[in-house]
């Protein structure tokens, strides 16, 4: 194996560097090394990029007294180089899809298969408290528990989505928001995970799934892949819209899915009795809750980390066609060409991007 690969790396607010980075070596019995063949740019890179998360900077003094910079990226698909002593499941030259939680499978959370919150030194790290899979090269600890096979007729520019985005979408999403035949669902944001809900939702047969975003483009591709209605919030006030969609009443279910106060201020106005707001998207800051008028709403209002629980079924789900996750890709990147494909991401509505896919 060569000694040194290019990474993107994450060195502070609006600091990211396409550089040279020493290749990962096996640090436990239960890791692996894969080299990456496919991976892709999620909105929590953009996040961690304009300094959604310093706590990455702050645990890495914490532990190493300084901070040498992270290699981004949680999703990815590749070919195992490496095993530890320990991993039994995986060999060399296996073809892997890399999850973006790690877990022991044993610990006390884990055990609840509440895998995102591994008390073993897993959960959601890579890309985050270690380093991620926008390399040549990832570490991926717990491999026996953490990586799945990649079957033979699934592309690998659609299963990288399963590495984070269809399993998010529709465990913190559709599972939690618990999306019943004939519901009515409101998703606000159509990006990659707002898509992928819209996707996912649609295996529980709801009546009419809304979808609210500013962006014309986004709409029209959620019409195309599922949504009965659509809202540009940029053109209409989306509350008053989705109240008269439903004689005043509001919908069953509303996904959150852009972790920005407008968004969530959206969602907790257009929730019927009973129903169930699911947020799904990453939040920087503060939120007003309005709980003088949702306290008699008889509310469900729920938060996550995905767990992963769920990538299995998914995958199989993709292996038959159900689920068109082509539709969602619309940019294609060589690995040198990294940074361009940051550049398109970030300017996302203007490239009229969905999902970038970046072939190593």
């Amino acid at each position: 194996m060569q000694k040194t690969m290019k990474a993107m790396v994450y060195y502070g607010e609006n600091d990211l560097r396409f550089e040279d980075r020493p290749v990962p070596q096996i640090l436990e019995p239960t890791d692996a090394i894969i080299k990456l063949t496919t991976t892709t740019i999620c909105g929590t890179d953009l996040g961690i990029m304009k300094g959604k998360n310093p706590e990455i900077e702050a645990t890495a003094k914490e532990k190493q007294g300084n901070f040498n910079g992270r290699i981004l990226g949680h999703e990815g698909v590749g070919i195992v180089e490496e095993v530890g002593s320990a991993v039994k499941n995986f060999k060399k030259g296996d073809k892997v899809i890399i999850s973006c939680v790690s877990r022991c499978g044993t610990c006390e959370n884990c055990q609840k298969q509440l895998n995102a919150h591994c008390m073993n030194g897993g959960g959601w790290i890579m890309g985050y408290m270690i380093d991620g899979t926008q390399a040549e090269y990832v570490r991926t600890p717990f491999a026996d528990t953490s990586l799945y096979h990649l079957p033979n007729n699934l592309a690998e520019d659609v299963a990288v989505l399963l590495s984070d985005a269809l399993p998010t979408s529709h465990e913190i999403g559709v599972q939690y928001g618990d999306v019943q035949p004939g519901d009515t669902v409101a998703i606000v944001g159509a990006g990659p995970i707002g898509m992928a809900a819209l996707l996912t939702a649609q295996l529980y047969s709801p009546s009419e799934i809304i979808v609210v975003d500013m962006d014309e483009n986004r709409l029209q591709m959620a019409l195309e892949m599922g949504a009965t209605k659509v809202i540009n919030s940029a053109k209409e006030e989306a509350i008053a819209s989705i109240l008269k969609m439903t004689n005043g009443r509001g919908v069953d279910c509303a996904i959150e899915a852009v972790g920005i106060p407008q968004t969530w201020d959206v969602c907790q106005h257009i929730v019927k009795e009973g129903g169930n707001i699911a947020n799904v998207g990453v939040h920087g800051q503060a939120v007003s809750f309005a709980l003088e008028k949702l306290w008699i709403k008889n509310l469900k209002i729920t938060t996550g980390l995905v767990n992963a629980n769920t990538t299995d079924m998914l995958l199989k789900t993709c292996c038959s066609g159900k689920l068109p996750l082509d539709k969602m890709i619309t940019h294609y990147f060589k690995f040198n060409e990294l940074e361009q494909a940051y550049k398109v991401f970030k300017n996302a509505a203007d490239e009229k991007a969905m999902k970038v896919i970046i072939n190593c």
